[in-house]
């Protein structure tokens, strides 16, 4: 009794967390970083149009905003348009597509990339639904429609380190899924 408890009280704190962090509009984060360092970053494109399914989702990358590799997703094929060759290759434009995301979830996909310079960096994503309609998020922060930023910094400061914050967070995510199995295998067993 005491452990479903505390599984409840942990989604709980998962939810509330989840719902604070939550906002209507397309994300890169981490959205504030170190200049001149190779990190994980990941785009978030909520699926707000009731009736209707993510099917595309394109990422123009500003410049200086150097896309090293990607972290497969599963479902979605993935198009690459580029300048130059090589190494010297730089990634422009990014197109997701091929997946299906319904309402009220977020399609996300995860890459690695280094920011080269401490500046804000800007992104536009194009964001396609299955019934043709098409967000383009690439308006000011104070729009319907923002783009999202990243700021990158010479230096963060506080002595924080972005591997232990990564760490905690996907500890923190574990943490959430094995609430969520908990929680759903004991209401199963509950109606047996």
């Amino acid at each position: 009794m005491k452990s479903r408890l505390a599984v409840y009280v942990l989604a709980a704190i998962a939810a509330l967390v989840a719902a604070g962090a939550a906002s209507a509009h397309a994300h890169v984060s981490p959205p504030v970083v170190q200049a001149k360092e190779g990190q994980v970053y990941t785009l978030a494109v909520p699926t707000e149009k009731e009736n209707s399914e993510t099917t595309k989702i394109e990422l123009t990358v500003p410049t200086g905003f150097g896309i090293d590799s990607f972290v497969p997703s599963p479902g979605w094929q993935r198009t690459v348009q580029s300048s130059g060759s090589g190494e010297s290759a730089v990634i422009n434009k990014v197109t997701w597509s091929g997946g299906k995301v319904p309402t009220g979830e977020d399609a996300a996909f995860s890459f690695l990339a280094t920011p080269t310079s401490s500046t804000t960096y800007t992104f536009q994503v194009r964001q396609t639904y299955s019934d043709g309609s098409v967000v383009d998020w690439s308006g000011p922060e104070s729009s319907d429609t923002p783009a999202p930023t990243v700021q990158a910094k010479s230096s963060l400061g506080g002595g924080g380190s972005s591997t232990l914050a990564l760490i905690a967070l996907v500890v923190g995510a574990v943490g959430v899924l094995l609430g969520a199995v908990a929680l759903l295998s004991g209401g199963r067993r509950a109606l047996a």
